[in-house]
């Protein structure tokens, strides 16, 4: 009966030492946010249309970086978007224990701990560049974009 109290015991403090402990990359899985509605290729891809307004792309994408002009007078909306991604992740855990052991005449104990730690951190940059180029009626006649991810 003591045996098997004393097997429940140090199983009990194996999993409470090994329940802190997460791998580099299971921080990283959790330090990633890409919930966020950002503006992406994808969106210009689905959503811009030749003939749009520009009421419309405004609504779409937002306020451009650069409004400007081209040879002819035509509007040429710019939207430039950087972002840098910072994350740093980090946990620690152990136990400490002290497991007494009484028996006859004699009584002594045994002390330990079992202590880890694991952490990650993660950067990187995207760019997103959209241009796109209305015609004399202020329709869009042509857009382009290009992103990039480091």
């Amino acid at each position: 009966m003591r045996y098997r109290r004393e097997v429940s015991f140090a199983i009990a403090l194996a999993a409470l030492a090994l329940s802190g402990c997460q791998s580099a990359g299971a921080h990283r899985a959790a330090v990633q946010d890409d919930s966020t509605d950002r503006l992406t290729v994808g969106t210009v891809q689905r959503q811009i249309q030749i003939g749009m307004s520009g009421a419309q792309v405004a609504q779409v994408l937002g306020s451009p970086n650069i409004v400007s002009s081209d040879e002819e007078r035509r509007e040429v909306w710019v939207y430039d978007k950087i972002a840098t991604d910072r994350a740093y992740s980090a946990s620690s855990g152990g136990v400490q224990a002290l497991v007494l052991g009484f028996g006859g005449a004699a009584a002594g104990g045994i002390g330990g701990g079992v202590g880890a730690s694991a952490g990650a951190s993660s950067t990187s940059q995207r760019t997103l560049t959209v241009v796109i180029k209305f015609d004399h009626e202020r329709k869009v006649r042509d857009f382009a974009y290009h992103t990039s991810r480091f």
